[in-house]
């Protein structure tokens, strides 16, 4: 694609929106096409890559660059990390451009300190730096700063994974099965689907294989009760329906009616009629109240700083604080002792998070289950996915991270009340 100073300034203004940080950086650009319809689906693409790369390298970018601004970041992401040649990038410019690209183009990243090297912020490298030590952390955060693959889930009601893989890439698509969900496909590159017949038909959903194995977890049987208790988007909602056979009772609670407006139209396609869609005002709601006690299996996606997701959302790592994450903390365990209300006797509940931090993860667990004097129970995750022929080596916890399994990082605790509370 041959690129312009048009083209140039449109990712630059792109990228000053997005840099603002005040909304997902993935909405902005949404926008910003709305309001730029003259763009070309090339032209889209390459500002997309360009925001993307100067979010996922900023801090690096903003010490490597002299006197950085816009023009100058989006300049050095396509000479550092888009693989344009510098003379072709030079081009784009001003004359006097070529002087500092050419010093950003032979400059050394090794000896700067890790948190600038692997762009994220001095409090959450500490963090990770703590959690996992040194060199997994950096590991760790090498496998952050890479763009995520495209997974997709097969509804196994209406067609089989094998038959899918094949018609995937006999339409061009190169696929191939993920190496631990036994519903999952792996893309290479990002295709469009939303026109395909697969995805049309309900048998394909974009799904990352990491919140696959969530839903194996819950492990829900045909005729039970069950609640997904923060469905948002409803892709875990639609992996217990179609595990569940289409049978039982599945409730989808969540707090935006947008949010369960959508899924139902999800739910249609899936060909699924057991999911229930319930909009809550809190997790205090009536409606919640009522089902105390009587529910077979409890899905809790809790909301989270999501800082397991970088490699698709790399504005997170600038949109949260220690703070923020208190926030989240207060509010998950809410959440869970309220959900908890739910589980009947010898049931179980999934405490899933996909963010990174233990202070989301097992901090709120372990509050938790020290404040109900015994009524619940911690079961080992491994030994539940070795049942399900999955080998992970999670330990009692589940945890799949980027760096070792190439999905996002989740994190989740198996949760069970015991039969004599």
């Amino acid at each position: 694609m041959k690129l312009s100073r048009a083209l140039l300034d449109s990712a630059c203004h792109a990228t000053s929106l997005a840099c603002r940080f005040d909304r997902p950086a993935d909405t902005v650009l949404a926008e910003f096409f709305q309001r730029n319809r003259q763009l070309g689906s090339h032209d889209r693409h390459f500002i997309g890559d360009t925001v993307f790369s100067i979010i996922r390298h900023k801090r690096l970018l903003e010490t490597i660059v002299p006197e950085p601004d816009t023009r100058r970041l989006v300049l050095a992401s396509l000479l550092k990390f888009q693989d344009l040649p510098l003379k072709e990038v030079a081009s784009l410019g001003m004359t006097s451009d070529h002087a500092w690209l050419s010093r950003v183009e032979r400059t050394s990243t090794s000896d700067l300190a890790p948190a600038i090297r692997l762009s994220l912020p001095d409090w959450l490298w500490q963090d990770l730096q703590s959690q996992f030590g040194n060199d997994r952390a950096l590991r760790l955060g090498s496998a952050l700063l890479t763009p995520s693959s495209l997974d997709l889930r097969v509804n196994t009601l209406i067609a089989d994974r094998k038959d899918v893989n094949e018609e995937l890439n006999q339409s061009g698509i190169a696929a191939c099965v993920t190496p631990y969900s036994p519903f999952g496909i792996r893309l290479e590159g990002k295709p469009s689907l939303n026109q395909h017949a697969l995805y049309l038909s309900g048998a394909i959903e974009i799904q990352d294989e990491g919140s696959q194995l969530l839903g194996l977890l819950v492990a829900p049987a045909r005729r039970q009760m069950v609640v997904d208790f923060c469905a948002g988007a409803g892709g875990k909602t639609l992996l217990l329906g179609a595990m569940m056979r289409d049978q039982g009772r599945l409730y989808a609670f969540d707090i935006s009616a947008k949010r369960l407006e959508s899924l139902k139209q999800r739910v249609k396609r899936a060909r699924l009629t057991n999911i229930h869609p319930q909009l809550m005002g809190s997790e205090r709601d009536p409606r919640i109240a009522r089902l105390a006690g009587k529910i077979d299996r409890v899905l809790v996606d809790a909301p989270c700083s999501g800082l397991g997701t970088l490699r698709r959302s790399p504005d997170l790592k600038w949109r949260q604080t220690p703070t923020s994450v208190n926030e989240w903390v207060a509010m998950q365990s809410r959440i869970l002792q309220a959900s908890s209300q739910l589980v009947k006797p010898g049931g179980r509940l999934v405490y899933a998070t996909c963010s990174l931090l233990a202070a989301e993860n097992e901090e709120v667990v372990a509050a938790f289950l020290e404040s109900q004097n015994g009524r619940f129970c911690l079961v080992n995750c491994q030994s539940v996915l070795e049942a399900l022929h999955i080998q992970l080596d999670t330990g009692p916890y589940f945890r799949v991270l980027p760096d070792e399994h190439r999905c996002d990082g989740f994190f989740a605790a198996l949760i069970e009340r015991t039969a004599a509370a």
